[in-house]
């Protein structure tokens, strides 16, 4: 299990403290220091079957600077990829990976699945 998160995003702290909380064992990533590359993306994008704007941080200051909510919807997935693969604080995070699962941002119900 790989787990991409920023240390000092509060989400994932929580989902880390999660993780820990019921004995599951992770693989940690920088997601800025390590950012995902073009081709991971694209990759955990179609494992996920979310929408490929599911993978911005919109919160972030760096979404809100660079006017993301506007110029989205007129770029190609090409151009989307390529841009996310530039600057990790514009990926969603946590992102976790674990076999063909794909899982971005920390929702509890979801992360359930990963008990065995």
């Amino acid at each position: 299990m790989l787990v991409l998160c920023y240390p000092r995003c509060g989400t994932c702290k929580k989902a880390l403290k999660w993780l820990e909380d019921n004995g599951l064992e992770y693989e940690y990533r920088h997601i800025v220091e390590n950012n995902p590359t073009r081709d991971e993306l694209k990759d955990w994008y179609e494992r996920s079957g979310l929408p490929l704007k599911k993978f911005f941080n919109t919160s972030g200051l760096k979404y809100k600077e660079l006017n993301l909510k506007d110029r989205i919807p007129e770029m190609t997935e090409d151009e989307i990829f390529d841009l996310l693969s530039t600057d990790g604080m514009l990926v969603k995070r946590p992102i976790l990976l674990e076999g063909d699962k794909v899982l971005v941002g920390f929702k509890v119900e979801e992360w359930e699945t990963l008990k065995k």
